[in-house]
């Protein structure tokens, strides 16, 4: 009887487990801190490489020179892969006195859309 107890243990923690890393593989979060911007990156779907990381790093150092009282960002990337076109988005709110500029757009290449809502977020920073 006990050992029976013991290998249903065992079972219910390799099924948590399994489901832990499922969860784990629809919603990545990363934490990075860049010339002291907390840098908070949500990945929902997704897992993103180095290159993404190293790309959103210069994006948000780029913006720090425009305004140099950037506190945090959160950046939100989403692969929608059930759409045909457009199944990326890239949103980035920054933390800033006053009210939080916000950018998203929609496409086929995170590259390309961190540029793109760099460009958007660069033009909000320039009218402060």
């Amino acid at each position: 009887m006990r050992l029976r107890i013991i290998c249903d243990s065992e079972l219910i923690l390799q099924e948590f487990f399994k489901f832990n890393n499922t969860i784990k593989n629809i919603f990545m979060k990363y934490t990075d801190n860049i010339s002291g911007i907390k840098i908070n990156i949500e990945a929902v779907d997704i897992s993103i490489g180095d290159d993404v990381r190293d790309t959103i790093g210069k994006v948000i150092t780029r913006l720090s020179r425009f305004y140099d009282r950037i506190e945090w960002a959160d950046i939100y990337l989403e692969d929608k892969k059930d759409k045909s076109t457009k199944q990326k988005q890239v949103s980035i709110r920054l933390g800033i006195p006053g009210n939080d500029p916000f950018a998203s757009d929609y496409g086929d290449d995170f590259h390309a859309l961190l540029t793109s809502v760099e460009d958007k977020l660069q033009k909000q920073l320039e009218r402060r």
